[in-house]
């Protein structure tokens, strides 16, 4: 690619960071500091999606600079308050943040939220819509949560098992957010994992980077939501999935198993799939076992292993692993459709597939899942005509 053409590619590029988030001035300081490294690496590297390379790159400047400046902000109102703290710590500002967002006298749930809008610079509305309560509760929350950490020493941070939880959530929901989170979280606990070297924070690591490394085909045109098993695999970043499988395996070699290696090893086997049809549902099944133990028999481990069952032994032993699980559980109607869809109760799935539509999480999940529903709806039509 010339520098003309390259250059062509500049202001959309610009018009994707604005909207996820960064005034036009700083995306465009943004996009030409990534022509500058895309002149100098491309002619010896090219990129197989420049686009995507130029967004990524972009960014991350983006990213950077607003780090830079809020930190700096921070600084010189540190230093207008009170006397300078005493020495820096060895991490970044962003990850002690994280530190003391999750105070050990805070909830989960609490430093989740207080972490998305502190340091995640989210919305105390977009942070209600992700927890699915009204903004009213989520700014109590959110306030309950800083003045109990106005009240303590800021010198008891959380420990790290908790910033790992908190970071896995984030990430988690970054991928719906305006800001890049996920992106956000994958660099942080490569900090966290680099600063403790515990076996869990890698085996976080490992888990964010073989999920990132299929986000550029988890959505189609117009954010249309698609499924793994439909996804282009072809899309995926296999210098992640490379990395984080080599992750993985450093951390299991410690001997430390934790939910957050058995999620990413399970990960890892879809990873390793050349196809969905050949993936290894009973290994799946049997690090789903293992993460059922770790996590004291967690309702969504529940849930995700009946999925994993009705691929490896059939639905009939999906719809048997899916009883007992609670079917107030998010997406739980999402999975008995499916199961119920494989096993030919196609009118029963139609219904389930609209009812899981109607409690969607997200706009992309519930039209999918409507998407779904009209499908089966025509499915069962054809077959009862014929």
């Amino acid at each position: 690619m010339n520098e003309q053409m390259l250059r062509d590619l500049v202001p959309a590029v610009i018009g994707i960071l604005v909207r996820r988030g960064a005034d036009f001035a700083s995306a465009e300081d943004a996009v030409q500091e990534a022509l500058i490294r895309a002149l100098q690496t491309w002619p010896d590297d090219p990129p197989r999606d420049p686009k995507a390379w130029l967004v990524a790159a972009a960014w991350r400047k983006f990213l950077d600079a607003a780090r830079a400046e809020a930190s700096r902000r921070g600084r010189e109102l540190a230093l207008d308050a009170e006397p300078p703290p005493g020495p820096a710590p060895g991490t970044d500002d962003t990850l002690r943040l994280y530190f003391l967002c999750a105070h050990p006298a805070l909830p989960h749930s609490s430093a989740v939220a207080l972490t998305l809008r502190a340091v995640g610079g989210l919305t105390t509305r977009q942070i209600a819509a992700a927890y699915l309560v009204p903004e009213a509760t989520m700014a109590q929350r959110i306030s309950r949560a800083k003045r109990k950490i106005a009240g303590l020493p800021l010198d008891r941070s959380g420990d790290p098992a908790t910033v790992l939880r908190v970071l896995y959530l984030v990430f988690n929901e970054g991928y719906s957010g305006d800001v890049d989170l996920a992106a956000e979280a994958v660099r942080l606990t490569r900090q966290l994992n680099a600063l403790t070297g515990d076996p869990e924070a890698a085996g976080l690591l490992a888990l964010m980077l073989l999920h990132h490394a299929r986000r550029a085909s988890r959505t189609g045109p117009g954010g249309r939501l698609v499924p793994l098993q439909a996804q282009d695999r072809s899309r995926w970043d296999t210098g992640l999935i490379a990395e984080g499988v080599t992750v993985l395996q450093e951390a299991l070699a410690r001997d430390r198993l934790g939910e957050y290696q058995a999620q990413a090893a399970i990960a890892a086997l879809h990873a390793d799939a050349p196809t969905a049809a050949e993936t290894d549902w009973v290994q799946i099944v049997e690090w789903y076992d293992e993460l059922l133990r770790l996590t004291g028999g967690s309702p969504v481990v529940r849930l995700n292993r009946a999925v994993a069952v009705g691929e490896a032994d059939g639905a009939r032993a999906g719809l048997a692993a899916l009883d007992g699980v609670d079917p107030a559980l998010p997406r739980y109607r999402a999975v008995a459709a499916y199961l119920h869809e494989r096993d030919g109760d196609l009118e029963r799935a139609a219904g389930l597939y609209a009812e899981a539509a109607r409690a969607a999480p997200s706009v992309p999940e519930r039209d999918h899942l409507t998407r779904e529903a009209a499908r089966v709806r025509q499915l069962h039509k054809g077959s009862t005509t014929t």
